[in-house]
């Protein structure tokens, strides 16, 4: 729905409903895009967590942002912070992909600190929620960042804008 000249949606909250590229950045209106996350998409913690790490995997986090945003959205008060710390790492992976390499640093490190202050932080997998290995989350979007911010996104190689969220297959 467009009211003037912002979209909106049929609650009459603000949206963009221009295409997507396969890294978030709005398109024209006359172009094809890549599917969008549905706005009410609502999934088990532990789906979220295995559709985002395969979007991850993919060199797609943007979309695995979407999907660990909705998990934020709709998770308990007392695991929101998590789920928002994971969905700021991802938003990280996407500035690092776009070529932002502040807005990568920013993000990396401000998701893991989410993720750091999360009570159950122990680092061992099935005691948190959804099977997530929260240490080895936040260990490498630290380690991610400092790499960036000491030699910049050139330092990276193409399979090193990734995260593990889940305990190691």
């Amino acid at each position: 729905m467009t009211t003037g000249s912002r979209d909106r949606d049929t609650a009459g909250r603000p949206r963009n409903a221009r295409p997507r590229d396969g890294l978030g950045r709005p398109l024209r209106r006359d172009a094809t895009g890549e599917p969008v996350t549905p706005d009410d998409l609502r999934l088990a913690p532990a789906d979220a967590v295995l559709t985002a790490q395969r979007l991850i995997d993919a060199g797609r986090p943007f979309h695995a942002h979407e999907v660990l945003e909705a998990a934020w959205k709709s998770a308990p008060a007392a695991e929101r912070e998590v789920w928002r710390g994971l969905a700021q790492m991802a938003v990280g992976l996407t500035h690092a992909l776009r070529g932002n390499s502040r807005g990568a640093v920013t993000l990396l490190r401000r998701g893991a600190a989410a993720v750091g202050s999360y009570p159950g932080h122990g680092g061992q997998p099935g005691e948190l929620p959804a099977n997530l290995d929260l240490a080895a989350a936040r260990a490498g979007a630290l380690l991610l960042a400092d790499r960036i911010a000491s030699g910049g996104l050139t330092a990276l190689a193409d399979g090193d804008v990734r995260l593990r969220l889940t305990a190691a297959r």
